[in-house]
């Protein structure tokens, strides 16, 4: 099995298990001479980590990633960027009974047959959310880079137990920056609404999901190609990588059917600065695959934790009876809030790849 992000210009390769000694990635194709603010990389990767905050994972990880190759004093060479994330706060017996039992809603069942019953179940093994601390440590550096492009990339929670945040304005999207807060929100009296879910949800023994929305801006027209190599087709094959993730729209999406397309239609104009531009956005930033020069805009939808502690229907694989499972261990009662940053981070690393060098 290969974990592995590809692109034209760009490839991350994820290894490691939730309870291995470590996990990591090599980043080949970056370019050379490339200043990287270890800081900043360290902040990104702080707002993804476990055990923060209350409405998160009580499994504490410092995330603090060792470079092994890629750079010499702080600055891209040319060779591949590879870096281990120690994984020091397991309980890998809380998982026992889920050899024999599978969760319900998680990879367990599938992964037996797949792997004829040698998966690493500990921690959902390399199917655990878990792996995405490497792909945020890629996406730092990568953001890092577009930044030096003019290239922006940030992402909210945009609904969350079916409370809704002030969603992006999908023409002048703002430099807000929402999903650096500790709880990644436009307004926060809807950020207050959605911890509440979350705590019901917890003190039940279950849990919710949501939708995150992400926008580039910066990026110019005439990037990507028709058909089955288009900008969507790129952010899709990367963001569904990511664990959890189960839906994915542009601009208008979904709702686009309800109109009719004089309505739908994005006009063009000439801005105060000569540049030609749309009236509106409701494609999200592309068309026909290929970016038009509006932000790029799209919204992910994320399922609830499958780990929860309420009891569930299962079946035993030994005994090839019906069972019922209660699964132990440290889970979030919803993972939205930390997957903020990774989608941001698979979408820094697909735009730098688009974008090219």
């Amino acid at each position: 099995m290969s974990s592995i992000l590809t692109g034209k210009h760009i490839q991350v390769s994820v290894f490691g298990q939730s309870h291995s000694k470590a996990i990591g990635a090599v980043i080949d194709g970056l370019p050379a001479g490339v200043k990287i603010d270890s800081e900043k990389v360290a902040a990104f990767m702080r707002r993804r980590a476990p055990g923060n905050t209350k409405y998160s994972t009580k499994r504490r990880e410092a995330d603090e990633p060792v470079v092994l190759s890629g750079l010499v004093d702080g600055v891209t060479c040319g060779a591949p960027l590879g870096f281990l994330i120690e994984n020091t706060n397991t309980r890998s017996s809380d998982y026992d009974n889920l050899r024999a039992v599978p969760r319900p809603g998680h990879a367990d069942y599938p992964a037996n047959v797949r792997y004829g019953g040698y998966q690493d179940v500990a921690g959902g093994g390399h199917f655990s959310g878990r792996l995405t601390a490497p792909l945020c440590f890629a996406g730092a550096v990568c953001l890092q880079i577009l930044e030096q492009k003019g290239v922006k990339v940030q992402a909210h929670i945009y609904e969350l137990a079916g409370v809704r945040d002030i969603p992006f304005d999908p023409i002048t999207i703002t430099d807000a920056r929402p999903g650096e807060k500790v709880f990644p929100v436009i307004s926060d009296a809807c950020g207050e609404e959605m911890k509440a879910e979350i705590e019901k949800a917890r003190m039940s023994a279950d849990s919710v999901g949501g939708i995150v929305e992400c926008a580039v801006t910066g990026m110019p027209a005439g990037l990507g190609d028709p058909m089955f190599d288009g900008v969507e087709n790129q952010l899709a094959r990367n963001i569904f990588g990511v664990p959890a993730v189960k839906g994915l729209e542009f601009g208008n999406g979904f709702a686009c059917v309800k109109l009719r397309g004089s309505q739908n239609n994005d006009p063009y104009t000439i801005d105060e600065n000569g540049k030609i531009v749309t009236t509106s956005n409701n494609n999200g930033g592309i068309l026909g695959g290929i970016t038009s020069g509006m932000p790029i805009l799209f919204r992910v939808a994320v399922k609830p934790t499958s780990s929860i502690g309420k009891e569930q229907q299962s079946v035993n694989l030994n005994t090839m009876q019906p069972e019922k499972l209660i699964v132990h261990g440290r889970h979030d009662p919803c993972i939205v809030p930390r997957a903020v940053p990774v989608i941001e981070a698979v979408t820094a690393i697909t735009m730098l790849d688009i974008l090219g060098f």
